[in-house]
């Protein structure tokens, strides 16, 4: 992959209207849950990450049918038992949830997959998945470390277990879930806290019966999937960066439109709600079962805060962002209960507090999370580590700085949201790319 660097300079404003990447989350499950179905799924707004496709990749790899016009995908499902042996180890770039969920879907079929991906994501921990699949019947092994590559092998009986997540995590919840469609009897998870829920909202649209008490999702394997049409919202996560950078700059007012407001992702919203920012929610309406509206966000003053730790797990991916609306606010933020933003595609807390400290903030890591004290932003150099959020996070930051911003290692912004330097270059972000 070619090293690509964004060189940000101050005084930019964002205005408009637009329309960000489609999300991520919904789109790997609608190629999964797609290509497992019965009869043709149609999506509509699917995000053309490297992330997506590569999920993409791997269903075609096991002889799934998928046609791709620009973000209209057409699948010709297989049903639950028609996948195919692939011809060779199944590429995931850089993509932990398509190798998380993944391998509850292939622990449960009558041939043997490998796994892999790039230096960061051999670098993840997988135990977190292969420790409930094996306790299901699957056999799974990885490197001594417990990351990838995977070797799992097929023709295992699957048996339906009740597990206790000892962390909450979205990816090890559908993936025990996908590995219950095969399994014998029911598959119960029970969550400590809330995280999204997009797999178990969209295996109910496809018509697969799930059953929820309180943080205990279940269902009972040996039914069917049956195809429908599904249109992916806008992606929080992503608009999450054009919400601070409305917020922090002055003279802004943007509306992004068609996002997904699923209430298991909206920990950015109370978030910046709480330090005071000016958003509005307009236009509510339901999308194949998903929650969607548009939000219109002002130039705002914003104040430190206490980060309530019930919104952690709603905002895990957001933090890099809302890190930026923390250095830009008046007094002290301080986040706990964050030690999974250690373990993405980067050590986040580590690396945000670096780049931070780089422009002239006190930031300080906790190991699990960080205190940061608001004041004036510099400029200088900053190292994304090839974290696509570090990169678009910092790009936002100029819009408060006093010189200009040059962020290394973005390449993999590409991976969620490809088009992410000419939409913010048309919304007034004086950004360019190198």
């Amino acid at each position: 992959m070619t090293d690509v660097t964004f060189q940000v300079f101050p005084d930019g404003k964002l205005h408009g209207h637009c329309r960000v990447a489609g999300d991520k989350s919904i789109s790997h499950r609608a190629i999964m849950l797609g290509a497992i179905a019965e009869g043709e799924t149609y999506i509509s707004g699917f995000l053309q990450g490297e992330d997506t496709l590569a999920t993409l990749a791997a269903f075609q790899a096991m002889g799934v049918k998928i046609q791709r016009n620009q973000d209209v995908v057409k699948i010709q499902g297989v049903g639950l038992h028609g996948l195919k042996k692939p011809d060779q180890e199944l590429y995931l770039g850089n993509s932990g949830t398509s190798m998380r969920l993944l391998s509850g879907l292939l622990s449960a079929q009558d041939f043997d997959t490998v796994l892999t991906g790039d230096p960061s994501l051999t670098k993840r921990p997988m135990r977190r998945v292969t420790d409930p699949l094996s306790k299901m019947g699957a056999k799974i092994t990885a490197t001594e470390k417990g990351t990838p590559p995977l070797q799992i092998f097929g023709n295992q009986k699957l048996q339906g277990i009740e597990y206790v997540m000892p962390m909450a995590s979205a990816q090890v919840k559908s993936s025990i879930l996908l590995a219950g469609l095969y399994a014998e009897g029911t598959t119960c998870v029970i969550e400590p806290a809330p995280t999204r829920d997009h797999s178990e909202r969209m295996l109910q649209g496809f018509g697969y019966e799930i059953q929820r008490h309180g943080a205990k999702v279940c269902l009972k394997g040996g039914g069917k999937l049956f195809a429908k049409n599904i249109d992916v919202p806008a992606d929080i996560s992503s608009a999450a960066f054009f919400l601070v950078g409305a917020a922090i700059s002055t003279n802004s007012e943007l509306c992004i439109e068609h996002v997904g407001i699923n209430p298991t992702r909206t920990g950015i919203l109370d978030i910046l709600n709480l330090m005071g920012a000016n958003i509005q929610i307009q236009n509510k309406r339901d999308i194949g079962g998903e929650p969607v509206a548009d939000l219109l966000v002002k130039s705002s003053t914003l104040k430190g805060i206490q980060i309530p730790e019930e919104l952690v797990p709603l905002a895990i991916d957001e933090f890099p962002a809302i890190f930026i609306a923390a250095a830009c606010a008046d007094g002290e933020t301080i986040l706990t209960g964050a030690e999974e933003l250690r373990v993405k595609e980067s050590d986040r807390i580590q690396v945000m507090a670096d780049g931070l400290k780089v422009l002239g903030i006190d930031a300080q890591p906790t190991p699990d999370g960080m205190v940061i004290r608001g004041g004036q932003l510099q400029g200088g150099e900053i190292d994304s580590h090839g974290d696509h959020r570090i990169a678009m996070s910092f790009a936002m930051a100029s819009l408060r700085a006093k010189n200009p911003i040059k962020i290394k290692d973005c390449a993999n912004v590409a991976t969620s949201f490809p088009d992410f330097v000419e939409l913010a270059s048309r919304l007034g972000l004086n950004i360019d790319q190198h």
